[in-house]
């Protein structure tokens, strides 16, 4: 045996363990009392940047409710919102293509706002997501303008950013 663990012993002899003596009636029937409770203050987090919207570089066109360039329920968007007979550009409605879309793995879902810029002035600004596009196409949007309108295009290099702070839009929908 070591001088160490001999000193350890004989300075700290083991203990022996003895039962717990039954608490007197007393203590036993004491009922609890409210403790207050301290909790650390929060402390100030350092300033960090927001966190930045992530932006997608698509191609767009412009579309009209006509059959020709729909399906055969023009009217109707994908989301079963209906589309007046005298829709005009400045409704703001837009389709996306499939692979944007949450239900085929985007980031992006009907009723959700979205700003568009790079095409001109007159139709570059916030639209709502109602509709979808063939699945032959992919990273690109598709204006809803009126069948009057005399808009055509087609536009690379357009920029498209989801708006956080609004809530979806609910389809609009009429029963016939």
């Amino acid at each position: 045996m070591s001088i160490a663990l001999f000193l350890l012993t004989f300075l700290f002899p083991p203990r022996v363990v003895m039962q717990p003596a039954a608490l007197p009636s007393t203590v036993a029937q004491l009922s609890p009392r409210p403790v207050a409770l301290l909790l650390p203050r929060p402390v100030a987090l350092a300033h960090h940047t927001p966190r930045r919207l992530t932006s997608y570089r698509v191609t767009a066109t412009v579309y009209s409710a006509k059959a020709s360039q729909t399906d055969s329920e023009p009217f109707v968007t994908a989301d079963n919102s209906r589309i007046s007979r005298h829709h005009t550009s400045k409704r703001r409605w837009m389709a996306l293509s499939r692979d944007m879309l949450k239900n085929w793995g985007g980031k992006f879902d009907f009723g959700d706002s979205v700003r568009v810029k790079g095409i001109s002035p007159e139709l570059d600004g916030v639209y709502v997501i109602h509709d979808t596009m063939n699945r032959r196409l992919h990273r690109t949007i598709d204006l809803l303008v009126g069948r009057h309108e005399k808009i055509y295009g087609k536009w690379d290099d357009v920029t498209i950013k989801k708006i956080e702070d609004t809530p979806p839009v609910l389809p609009e929908w009429q029963a016939s």
